[in-house]
């Protein structure tokens, strides 16, 4: 399942791990973990945020691919489904067709 998993990291971690060089170090390892299909950084709150959108099999990955954000990051972490837009329009037209 497609699914969006987001982090925001506290700023004045986010500062030490810059100063150290970590933080692109670990930024690069929840890349190859997760193996996004896109991933975008920005500003959310006043905290560097990484968006990651990424195809989850199973439930039971969730501590595989979250704990490096919690314990390296010390992120706030959300992860939810999402759809593409060919994803919504089949769900749209099964709703239509009562399917």
């Amino acid at each position: 399942m497609r699914m969006v998993l987001t982090a925001r990291i506290p700023t004045p971690t986010g500062n030490e791990l810059i100063q150290n060089g970590e933080l692109s170090k670990i930024l690069e390892s929840a890349y190859a973990a997760l193996r996004p299909e896109a991933a975008y950084f920005t500003l959310g709150d006043g905290e560097r945020t990484a968006f990651f959108y990424f195809d989850m099999r199973e439930s039971s990955q969730m501590p595989t691919l979250l704990e490096s954000f919690f314990m390296d990051l010390n992120a706030k972490v959300s992860l939810q489904p999402v759809m593409n837009a060919d994803e919504l329009r089949t769900g749209l037209s099964e709703l239509m067709s009562g399917t």
